[in-house]
């Protein structure tokens, strides 16, 4: 009996002296913690860089600060040290078991993290690691939790935990329950906290955010929920919600709104299952898993990019779910974190054998602050996130070009407005002149007008937008846009029967019927028509901008159709004239229209390039991944349309520069008869009478 009490003595005072000393220990890294918070960046080693001479892509190693083992990488870029990895770790099995059993050196994390950075002379297999892990904390994993939790997230033990995480997920997870879920969840949120993000780009296995990823969604699948709808995992970082369904169950989804920290605002993010899915499963009942990663995707790295050098950068949370295999078809809706009106979305879904974001597994139904997908779910893409388009433009310098052209294009059309009234009187001598002036003045208004509402739309959708004013300006910009065109399709047709039509002529209020019909008439059945069928599936009008839809509807082609058929039409008259005008002309009327005619066509010639090569740009910016140069020509193109007209409009026609150089004579001449009247000496005489 004396000789058990005093083993049993000697036992508690060696547990004692061995917890004093773990306490100790820890209470020192606390300290050590507290020091190096006022560094930066805040990791477990020295800070000094390499002492030899840096030269251009040469490398070098420092070892890590006490009580971590590993080293620092450095690269050599523009003539300066740079740290380039990092493998610095506090962890290792002995840490993670040495409350529980000092002589244990079980081995989680073995398989793929290097001796020195484990500190323990040699792995054990696969199955005394599963033994122990059993033996120890078979329930919950809680035995090592707070050890990972106090850890400091360093790459080295970012790069230790993935490990961990990874082959509990392999060999450990044959009944996954609620509580382990939440110890995993727990140790996962660990190095997924916004203050550990920066330090995953310097551990050297590239593939540890997809293994983290990979090792969740395994984990997650063998979980097993009992009640019928529950919120299993609530981690800052790191979400997970489940609920029971069947051929019975109506539409369900998942809703994750989450703070990434306490001054940011809720990133939401939304999983709907359809009812004709969910009419696919069996009558017993499935369960339907989800998880929510707010900052995984600043961390995922893709492999084998065909352009590393275009970043795809994730915009809102990264969501996994776990559904059984009869569902295929999932809707998805993801905030965006970058709401940026020019941060273009692309839905996508994670392919964890290739390792990459696949844009053909979703298709990007709506964009606004709020992204709608449409993804298609397998076992090989159970991840969903929206990546911000490496084709975004920064709109500064569009912005200053469309700013100055419209303000040059709007005083060109007011100035040709009033040339034209200047002239009027001089220039409209036949039915045929008279017309074309006609079309120029409704050109420069369709135009003037147009432009005028394009500011208004630009600037409007900047703020928050009203559904029906929306409507209103892209339905007037549409209008105005097409007027452009079928003037100009007018002037065509005036040129055609300029020529045909020798000696019959159509009166002229007749012609201005048909001129008003065509040049108004037509666009405003067009833009009605486009109105009344996109409307009610809410397609008529982009959600980022105020004009037509592209992304859904393809409404946008009501506009580029009929513009560019408009172009073609006028192009091939162009090319009757320069043939039938090399006929002798009969009689000095006949030869006076046709005067008339071809400064016509040279005015049509001209134009109708200028406009088909605007909005033929204008059609390309609409294709993925369109150079930047071609928007810039575009929003030149565009903005300078009305100094176009203005010049090859009505300041290059001879006739107007005649009218107006007579105008000006005519006007010197009356002011200087009013000159010599008031000096003449029978004006004086008159003058003294009074």
């Amino acid at each position: 009996m004396k000789f058990q009490a005093t083993m049993i003595c000697c036992l508690m005072l060696f547990l004692a002296t061995e917890c004093s000393h773990y306490r100790s220990k820890i209470h020192i890294k606390d300290e050590d913690k507290l020091q190096r918070s006022e560094e930066k960046p805040k990791t477990g080693r020295i800070q000094e860089k390499c002492t030899e001479p840096c030269v251009t892509s040469s490398k070098c190693s420092q070892p890590c600060a006490p009580h971590y083992h590993g080293e620092i990488g450095f690269t050599c870029n523009q003539n300066k040290w740079q740290k380039s990895t990092e493998t610095c770790t506090s962890l290792s099995v002995e840490v993670l078991f040495k409350d529980l059993n000092t002589a244990s050196r079980l081995s989680i994390a073995a398989p793929s993290i290097p001796l020195h950075i484990l500190d323990f002379r040699a792995p054990e297999s696969v199955e005394s690691v599963a033994q122990g892990i059993r033996k120890n904390c078979p329930l919950d994993y809680a035995c090592i939790i707070d050890v990972v939790k106090s850890s400091e997230a360093t790459s080295g033990n970012i790069a230790f935990i993935v490990e961990l995480l990874k082959n509990i997920s392999t060999d450990l997870s044959d009944n996954v329950t609620q509580e382990k879920m939440k110890s995993y969840s727990e140790m996962a949120n660990h190095i997924l906290d916004t203050a550990a993000i920066a330090n995953w780009a310097f551990i050297p296995d590239k593939n540890a955010s997809s293994d983290l990823l990979q090792s969740v969604n395994l984990f997650a699948r063998q979980l097993h929920i009992r009640n019928e709808s529950e919120n299993i995992v609530d981690e800052l970082f790191i979400q997970t919600k489940a609920f029971h369904i069947n051929h019975n169950t109506s539409e369900r989804s998942f809703r994750f709104p989450r703070n990434i920290n306490s001054t940011s605002e809720g990133i939401l993010g939304m999983i709907e299952i359809p009812r004709h899915e969910l009419w696919k499963l069996p009558p017993n009942a499935s369960q339907a898993i989800s998880i929510a990663f707010p900052t995984l995707g600043a961390v995922l790295k893709e492999a084998n990019l065909q352009n590393e050098s275009l970043p795809r950068p994730v915009n809102g949370l990264v969501l996994s779910v776990i559904l059984p295999e009869r569902l295929q078809k999932i809707l998805l809706t993801f905030e965006k974190i970058n709401k940026s009106r020019n941060a273009r979305a692309q839905c996508v879904g994670w392919h964890s054998r290739k390792r990459r974001w696949d844009e053909n597994a979703c298709k990007t139904l709506d964009i606004t602050n709020k992204v709608k997908c449409r993804c298609n779910y397998t076992n090989v893409i159970m991840s969903f996130s929206i990546l911000m388009s490496p084709t975004s433009i920064d709109d500064k310098i569009l912005d200053y070009i469309t700013c100055i052209g419209l303000s040059i294009s709007i005083l060109s059309l007011i100035l040709c407005l009033l040339i034209e009234t200047t002239v009027w009187s001089r220039v409209v001598v036949t039915e045929i002149s008279y017309m074309r002036h006609v079309c120029i003045v409704n050109i420069a208004v369709s135009l003037l007008i147009a432009n005028v509402w394009f500011i208004l739309a630009s600037n409007f959708s900047k703020k928050a937008q009203d559904h029906k004013w929306c409507v209103a300006m892209t339905f007037f910009s549409h209008f105005f846009y097409l007027s452009l065109f079928f003037w100009m399709l007018f002037k065509a047709l005036l040129i055609i029967y300029g020529i045909l039509v020798v000696f019959r002529r159509m009166m002229k209020s007749r012609m201005m019927a048909i001129g008003f019909a065509i040049g108004y008439g037509c666009p405003l059945v067009i833009a009605v028509t486009t109105l009344a069928i996109t409307i009610p599936e809410k397609g008529y009008m982009r959600r980022d901008a105020c004009w037509l839809n592209w992304d859904n509807t393809k409404a946008l082609l009501a506009f580029a159709i009929p513009a560019l058929v408009i172009v073609a039409v006028n192009l091939l008259v162009v090319l009757v004239v320069a043939v039938n005008t090399q006929r002798p002309s009969i009689g000095s009327s006949k030869s006076q229209d046709v005067a008339i005619i071809m400064r016509i066509s040279k005015n049509v010639a001209i134009l109708t390039p200028l406009l088909g090569l605007t909005w033929g740009f204008g059609i390309a910016t609409l294709i993925e991944s369109t150079s930047l140069i071609f928007h810039i020509i575009f929003a030149l193109l565009n903005a300078f349309q009305g100094f176009f007209i203005l010049l090859f409009g009505t300041i290059m026609d001879p006739k107007i520069r005649d009218a107006l150089k007579m105008k000006m004579s005519s006007l010197k001449g009356r002011s200087k008869v009013a000159e010599n009247a008031s000096l003449s000496p029978t004006n004086g005489s008159k003058l003294m009478n009074r």
